[in-house]
């Protein structure tokens, strides 16, 4: 399985006071850059960056990324936005399968994507459904089979991603809490 990535990093990250795409960790490295990287050892063959608050920034720190840039032209209206424009791009391609990471994820490494993804190795690759869990809860990164795009797009409305169709079509959780904490970050 060669699953495409699809990083969301479009909002304006009001809590945290700036777009999140934006922060640096504490070596410099902006998040953008440090979740390209993860998503591309994590077994990634193709990474797609979803923009849309400061979307010029955000594309200048990916200049050198070799990743595709995708506006969410609609992505003041929440996370389901950008989802939708990260999905659109994936199925223009001929990938079976999509990463889905989020951005504002600092501690979630590639060994948690590669995780993630060996887990659905042994599944037809359009039929996956798979997520990181972190002590019970499913978080991200998770890994979508083609099969499963549109059902994750209907489900997603505003701010809320596709949570409700992982739950009801039975998504099963990959234990990381051993690698990472998994939870977003506002500071």
């Amino acid at each position: 399985m060669s699953p495409v990535g699809v990083l969301l990093a479009a909002g304006a990250g009001t809590r945290m006071g700036r777009p999140k795409a934006l922060v640096r960790d504490a070596d410099g490295v902006p998040w953008v850059l440090r979740s390209v990287d993860v998503l591309r050892a994590g077994g990634c063959t193709g990474i797609a960056v979803v923009v849309g608050a400061a979307a010029d920034q955000v594309v200048d720190l990916l200049a050198a990324a070799d990743v595709a840039i995708v506006p969410s032209l609609s992505w003041q209206d929440g996370v389901s936005a950008s989802l939708k424009s990260g999905l659109a791009w994936a199925a223009a391609t001929d990938a079976d399968a999509a990463v889905v990471h989020l951005v504002d994820l600092p501690d979630v490494g590639a060994d948690v994507v590669r995780r993630v993804v060996a887990a659905g190795r042994s599944n037809d690759p359009t039929q996956v459904l798979l997520r990181a869990g972190f002590h019970g809860s499913g978080g991200h990164p998770v890994l979508l089979g083609r099969a499963h795009w549109a059902g994750a797009l209907a489900a997603a409305h505003g701010d809320r991603g596709a949570n409700a169709y992982l739950n009801a079509a039975g998504c099963t959780l990959v234990p990381c809490e051993d690698l990472a904490e998994g939870n977003d970050r506002d500071s």
